[in-house]
């Protein structure tokens, strides 16, 4: 049975595979956040913010009576804040089970992303990837 993950996962790859080169997949990322729900400037905090990234990133983790953790998230780089929609997509309304099973590296390998990002913004992605997988580990229930 696929996961609600990996279906987001395989929704991105059919969007970037119906784009050509990666021109045009840096247009459709940006493009992903420009959709972002703005961060108010409260949560554009310190304890928020993402450490590792180049660029400044803040990311909000919002756990849910059902178990489900959402995120919300926003950057002051365009490309950033395209690749934080991404990672909304792929985390958001998942248990901590589900974000902690996931396979990061590899999404973003299918996707293309681990050879089209240069090292600063691989260095940025994966930091957000273990912010993400940090505050899931905390959520997690305990037996």
């Amino acid at each position: 049975m696929t996961s609600a993950i990996d279906a987001a996962l395989e929704d991105l790859v059919s969007e970037f595979d119906l784009l050509g080169d990666w021109e045009e997949r840096y247009r459709y990322v940006i493009e992903l956040g420009r959709d972002l729900a703005p961060l108010s400037d409260a949560e554009r905090s310190e304890a928020n913010k993402v450490r590792g990234c180049a660029s400044q990133v803040w990311l909000v983790t919002e756990p849910r009576a059902d178990g489900a953790v959402w995120f919300r998230g926003d950057s002051d780089a365009h490309i950033v804040r395209g690749l934080i929609a991404i990672l909304l997509r792929l985390y958001s309304g998942r248990s901590p089970a589900e974000i902690l099973a996931f396979d990061a590296p590899a999404a973003f390998t299918r996707l293309g992303l681990s050879g089209a990002l240069s090292t600063q913004r691989s260095n940025g992605l994966a930091s957000m990837v273990q912010r993400i997988r940090r505050d899931a580990e905390a959520l997690q229930p305990r037996p």
